[in-house]
């Protein structure tokens, strides 16, 4: 699992040819989605193609992800019991105001992790309503499991009564406040969805500006999208040079006969080792999105 956040993609669970085509995405993370792509009458179809595809983990080149319902939707806890299994590396949470809903969700993974031995899975909230974006350093803070939060723009506007634009000034307040709220947190944060597939001019614009307000990644909807936002969410200086010392101090911990060890009071462990090591692939190998 790569831990990076420069791209996260929706594929419709329903569709057994692009769950197909995913597994040669070189997104960071493929998220497999049960909920806006796929109408009520698909669900219970959708989760069985996910379940099947979940079995060929190690044939997509991304970490793998499901977006399920959102807690008011009613329809979580079928996609929960249906798709956390050997093979998922995570969950993204649509529509989440506080909390609460995430502990719900929580405690039902507990259950479904026991019961079927499974490792801890994660959990990426999206927030896209008024109240999670108030509510949003508490539900970034609320988890060991969250490793980054999500920022839906086109629920949050419809929640404000606004209409969508490519830069709706509705938006603006939250877009700036939810990477705030996630660093304090100590997570990532990552932009909403680009919708004009058209225009790739204006996502690497908006890519920017994402960036420049603390976003380390983007949500898109189309392998074409991907290699722009790798472009604008390279590694940055400090990442690159964590990675170096996480991979240095590392390797002296391991030739010692020690496992985790610690860097500037922080534990690092096997899981931290290959993150930083995927994250210098990435900088050896730079002409590669």
């Amino acid at each position: 699992m790569t831990h990076l956040f420069r791209s996260l993609i929706f594929v419709p669970g329903n569709n057994s040819r692009f769950l197909e085509k995913a597994k040669k995405l070189q997104a960071d993370i493929v998220c497999f989605d049960l909920e806006d792509s796929v109408p009520d009458e698909e669900k219970k179809n959708a989760r069985k193609l996910i379940q099947t595809a979940l079995k060929s983990h190690s044939s997509y080149l991304a970490s793998i992800f499901v977006r399920t319902n959102s807690p008011k939707s009613g329809k979580i806890l079928d996609d929960l019991k249906e798709v956390i299994q050997q093979g998922i590396d995570g969950i993204v949470i649509p529509k989440v105001n506080n909390v609460n809903e995430i502990k719900k969700i929580e405690k039902n993974l507990l259950l479904l992790e026991k019961n079927r031995n499974l490792k801890p899975i994660q959990i990426i909230p999206s927030i896209e309503s008024a109240e999670g974006v108030v509510n949003t350093y508490n539900i970034a803070s609320c988890s060991k499991r969250i490793p980054a939060v999500v920022f839906g723009v086109f629920d949050l506007l419809n929640d404000l009564g606004i209409e969508y634009t490519k830069d709706p000034e509705g938006s603006r307040y939250s877009r700036t406040k939810i990477p705030v709220d996630a660093k304090a947190a100590g997570i990532h944060a990552i932009d909403a969805i680009w919708q004009d597939l058209n225009d790739p001019k204006g996502l690497e614009k908006d890519c920017k500006i994402g960036k420049s307000l603390g976003y380390v990644g983007k949500s898109i909807i189309h392998p074409d999208q991907i290699s722009i936002t790798h472009k604008i969410f390279y590694p940055s200086k400090m990442e690159i040079q964590w990675a170096e010392k996480v991979c240095k101090y590392y390797l002296k911990s391991i030739k010692k006969g020690k496992g985790a060890t610690t860097i500037d009071g922080k534990m690092i462990d096997e899981a931290h080792f290959k993150q930083a090591k995927v994250l210098l692939e990435i900088i050896k190998n730079s002409s590669i999105v």
